[in-house]
């Protein structure tokens, strides 16, 4: 994209965002002329984008909503979306973090050793979806001593007793979602019906 179209795309957000900002301050048209001193007909042109913005407008506006002028002509950044890809190593194991957000469950990929076999049961509170990306995974929960081959899902509540690494066979890797306050997946997905 151009400077001159980005200079354009710019522009045009500045209509919404004053009218945006007005409603959020619960203000009518009526009552930001009345602040301002700019007609009505005027702000409701610049609302709707057929007034060009210019400071000596804006500049009285932003004062009466009392929000920074940048909110109103620039969009706001938006951050790096990627992930950092910081792995650590735990009891023998590979955690690469797939999510940021401390307090919210929380997603890893993680890479166990073929050696990686012997079960110490333990619990704790939370909740873990597990999905098994390459390899073959041994999971006991309880009294259940089970093998996952690749696609396959187990989610479960860490209070039971649980262990899960590699069933002999070679590596690992999985994908891990763990809630500690115990929130489980939701899937939302359109159901289809056959005719």
């Amino acid at each position: 994209m151009s400077t001159s179209q980005r200079i354009e795309t710019e522009l045009g957000q500045i209509a919404p965002r004053l009218r945006r900002a007005r409603q959020n301050k619960n203000l009518t048209l009526d009552d930001l002329a009345q602040a301002t001193g700019i007609s009505k007909s005027t702000l409701s042109r610049l609302e709707s984008g057929q007034r060009k913005p210019s400071l000596e407008l804006l500049l009285p506006v932003v004062a009466a909503l009392s929000v920074p002028l940048d909110q109103i002509v620039t969009s706001p950044r938006i951050a790096d979306p990627r992930v950092a890809q910081k792995s650590t190593r735990a009891d023998g194991r590979m955690l690469t973090p797939l999510s940021q957000h401390l307090g919210k469950p929380q997603a890893f990929k993680i890479t166990i050793a073929a050696t990686d076999g012997e079960p110490t049961l333990r619990t704790h509170g939370g909740y873990e979806w597990i999905y098994v990306l390459e390899g073959r995974l041994r999971l006991v929960l309880g009294e259940h001593d089970i093998v996952m081959g690749t696609g396959e899902a187990a989610e479960f509540d860490t209070k039971n007793p649980h262990w899960f690494g590699s069933s002999g066979n070679g590596p690992v890797e999985i994908l891990s979602m763990f809630g500690k306050k115990g929130e489980r997946i939701h899937l939302r997905a359109k159901s289809t019906t056959v005719a």
